[in-house]
């Protein structure tokens, strides 16, 4: 098939996704007329250990709505958390809102509105819930739905302080449903790196990837840990394997090494780093590459492997050791990704969480390795929005939606795409072909744990 022809497929197919959507829509705004809906504000929580985060829907329709919500709802309380919630993309100290990833014209229940992503740190869970006492958001509705570790850790703290219950969901289930969800609002969320170079960003390119028929895949949620999921349909997954040496790891290491205090500043300073003045390399060995078995002299040998040398400490600075760091962890997930797919026959290999928000170097460091061992045939695919997929999966028990296997008739946004390519799973030497997308949104989220 040729290229054209390729383009072709692919972009109707991108197409008939959403003509899928629209048409399922007039029904089901009939089907949900009678329905009692839940009480808003609709929203989601994943409390993970290093980060919590909130997924709220605001309802741009809510002053001429005559569904039974509104009417349970004292007169202007949900204008103000919703004016609240969206006048700023800061609370306190901590808290953070991530304008760029929100997501406009999403039909819910009968409303249309914007799913808006927040993020704070969970070291500051009392704040939050001082913050939710002081603004009222208890007074409409008693429930949170949540998932995540801190849903079971922080249960009687929050019942305790803002007299809301938590209704809990399974973590893995809200996490595969979010991935899901999303991309079925934005065709273009997955994406990968053509020409992949973690020291060159200008020989790097972000390519959509048409995510439509995904099965089998891995899913590698990388958090404060690491856990992998063999996906083989929307209700089909178990966990297969995982790692301590996550998120968290990377930060507490540079906290060690380098003093930062924050897993922004720990990012930055690897940024500015060479790895190479830590790590030994094949031709710090072999005196250049290794040609029997096919060791380029770049290649890592030992990670950190020149630390013992005294004058090579004294070379290295605090950022080239927090790139180190980064290097380490980044090619211990890669690699044991790569054995978890190919023991359980899986080609598509997918990283989402939050160590991997504004963190191209990892990214970047993860497709070239796949790239490299698989000499082509398999390709890391990432998400946009990274680590909020377990708080859409809870924000979905929230609005009682059910349906994983085809587009939501009663949740779609309409996104133009001109091309998504798919990537050819059978040649070792694939021809990608970039495409054009509408989108505008960047790459960008919150720090995530896992397990």
């Amino acid at each position: 098939m040729s290229s054209i022809e390729e383009e072709k497929k692919d972009s109707a197919g991108l197409i008939e996704r959403m003509a899928e959507a629209l048409e399922l829509q007039s029904e089901a705004e009939s089907g949900q007329k009678e329905a009692k809906l839940p009480p808003m504000p609709w929203c989601g929580a994943d409390i993970g250990g290093t980060l919590v985060k909130l997924v709220y829907f605001e309802p741009t329709d809510i002053e001429n709505s005559n569904t039974p919500t509104d009417a349970s709802v004292e007169p202007g309380t949900l204008e103000k958390i919703q004016r609240y919630l969206t006048s700023t993309t800061a609370y306190g100290e901590t808290g953070v809102r991530d304008a760029h990833l929100q997501i406009e014209n999403v039909q819910v229940l009968g409303h249309h509105g914007t799913l808006h992503f927040i993020r704070f740190p969970t070291y500051n869970m009392s704040q939050f819930l001082d913050l939710v006492k002081d603004k009222n958001l208890s007074s409409v509705s008693n429930t949170l739905h949540t998932t995540g570790g801190g849903a079971y850790k922080f249960e009687s703290d929050i019942l305790e302080t803002v007299n809301m219950q938590l209704v809990k969901a399974d973590e893995f289930n809200c996490l595969i449903r979010g991935i899901h969800f999303v991309d079925r609002l934005l065709p273009n969320e997955c994406y990968y790196w053509n020409n992949p170079d973690p020291l060159d960003n200008e020989a790097s390119e972000k390519v959509p990837y048409d995510f439509k028929n995904p099965y089998p895949y891995l899913v590698v949620n990388v958090g404060s840990g690491v856990s992998m999921l063999a996906v083989r349909s929307h209700n089909d997954f178990e966990r297969v394997t995982g790692t301590s040496l996550g998120g968290g790891t990377f930060l507490g290491l540079c906290c060690l090494l380098t003093g930062c205090e924050t897993f922004e500043e720990a990012l930055d300073m690897a940024s500015k780093g060479d790895n190479t003045r830590a790590d030994k390399l094949v031709r710090d060995i072999y005196g250049g590459d290794y040609e029997r078995f096919g060791l380029p002299g770049s290649t890592i040998a030992s990670s950190f492997g020149n630390m013992h040398i005294k004058e090579k400490r004294e070379e290295a600075c605090k950022c080239d050791l927090a790139r180190a760091t980064l290097v380490t962890i980044t090619n211990n997930i890669g690699s044991i990704a790569m054995m978890a797919a190919m023991r359980e026959g899986i080609e598509r290999i997918v990283f989402a969480g939050n160590f991997l928000r504004t963190n191209p170097v990892a990214q970047k460091t993860l497709a070239y390795a796949m790239e490299y061992w698989t000499k082509g045939t398999k390709k890391a695919l990432f998400l946009q929005h990274e680590g909020y997929f377990g708080a859409v999966g809870a924000f979905l028990e929230n609005v009682g939606y059910t349906d994983d296997r085809s587009p939501s008739p009663d949740m779609e946004r309409k996104q133009t795409v001109t091309k998504a390519p798919v990537i050819s799973e059978s040649s070792s030497k694939e021809q990608l072909t970039n495409g054009s997308v509408e989108n505008h949104i960047e790459a960008s989220t919150a720090e995530d744990v896992s397990l």
